[in-house]
């Protein structure tokens, strides 16, 4: 079954759409045949930045649809490239809002816009979307999701492995060797690219939107004091299950770290090079700290483009790492194909959560369902 995936992370960079051929069952054969990035427009791009630090209820329904509509045409482009009909898409969506319970509030609360109904009848193909509330509605912090993907991909029987995300937010998936889906332990850790990305695009006026390759950081050198009043964050300690987003590490933050910087008077490379060692230390710190043994570690996300992250976890860690084009996925295209695998199995009536990751009371399908629409009809 072809199935397209589709997600844009934490960093609103952009859609990325990736076509997989999918079958099987208990084991999943999945083949990814293509993907492709579709960039923001600015103005869109603006739009939602604004959301997730405030912005009102006429703003978010605006985005709601014209998020829909990139989501839509990213599907389209990929199809027309292709050349393939495929018969589902699974939409991640756009998250504009992720609240974890906190210490003034139980409930967790998420939003992910990008109308699957515009997606399902520009494209005439069925479509599963906003995937985490059902976990949510079970007791669940609704990420992280991928989770279950690892497994399928990546479970071995002789090999302890981590596999990891460095998106905007840093996740882990530890699957230890031989286990099963009730053994696999999986949260988030604390921020990849997210506070980096804000700060350059902070100290270069906008200018830029993120270090490309680390290079910026990699001509710094890291302060161990900055380093230290990172690391007291409350989220590091957090035992898991633990999920968190631009809450706890948004552009509030991000000015608070400048701020400090500058308290510090830290040259704008050691900035950047300390927040960049950051994300790698709270990373292996806590899987040092909730994980067992590791044998190998698999990293995903924009953050593997950056050398000086990527340098940063290979100081911290003795285990080799790889990154998922060691398996044949594209460490850009892990996630989306991630949600063709999700959305296959909800297609399937298969339950897709990981309750050990996410904490929820069962297993759940994940996604609601927007049927084919438009000219075309389901294949």
């Amino acid at each position: 079954m072809k199935v397209i995936g589709l997600i844009s992370g934490t960093s609103m960079d952009g859609i990325t759409a990736a076509l997989v051929d999918i079958s099987g069952e208990d084991e999943l054969k999945v083949d990814l045949l293509q993907y492709k990035t579709k960039p923001y427009p600015d103005e869109l791009k603006n739009l939602l930045m604004n959301l997730t630090e405030g912005g009102n209820v006429e703003s978010l329904c605006r985005a709601n649809f014209k998020v829909g509509e990139q989501f839509a045409k990213a599907a389209q482009e990929i199809i027309e490239s292709s050349g393939r009909n495929p018969k589902l898409i699974g939409s991640h969506g756009q998250t504009v809002c992720h609240l974890p319970p906190a210490d003034d509030r139980e409930e967790t609360f998420t939003l992910q816009i990008g109308e699957p109904d515009v997606v399902a009848e520009r494209t005439g193909i069925k479509t599963v979307a906003d995937f985490r509330v059902r976990d949510i509605a079970a007791g669940g912090g609704g990420a992280p999701l991928i989770p279950y993907v690892d497994f399928k991909l990546f479970q071995s029987d002789c090999t302890h492995r981590a596999s990891i995300n460095l998106g905007g937010i840093a996740n882990v998936t530890y699957l230890p060797a031989g286990g099963t889906l009730d053994d696999v332990i999986a949260f988030d850790t604390g921020p990849a690219n997210m506070i980096l990305d804000q700060l350059v695009r902070d100290l270069t006026g906008g200018e830029k939107e993120f270090d490309r390759g680390g290079n910026m950081a990699s001509r710094g050198m890291v302060r161990d004091d900055l380093l230290s009043w990172l690391m007291d964050h409350p989220f590091i300690e957090k035992p898991p299950p633990k999920t968190t987003g631009r809450k706890h590490f948004g552009k509030k933050f991000s000015q608070r770290v400048l701020q400090k910087g500058r308290e510090l008077e830290l040259k704008d490379r050691d900035l950047l090079a300390t927040v960049t060692a950051f994300s790698a230390e709270s990373l292996i710190y806590n899987m040092d700290k909730h994980l067992g043994p590791i044998d190998e570690l698999i990293i995903a996300g924009g953050g593997t483009k950056n050398d000086a992250l990527v340098g940063e976890l290979t100081d911290r860690t003795d285990q080799p790492i790889k990154t998922t084009g060691n398996f044949g996925i594209p460490a850009e295209a892990k996630e989306a194909l991630g949600f063709a695998i999700l959305a296959y199995e909800t297609h399937h009536g298969r339950p897709s959560n990981v309750p050990g990751a996410t904490g929820a009371r069962k297993l759940v399908q994940l996604g609601k369902i927007s049927p084919a629409g438009g000219e075309k009809s389901e294949n």
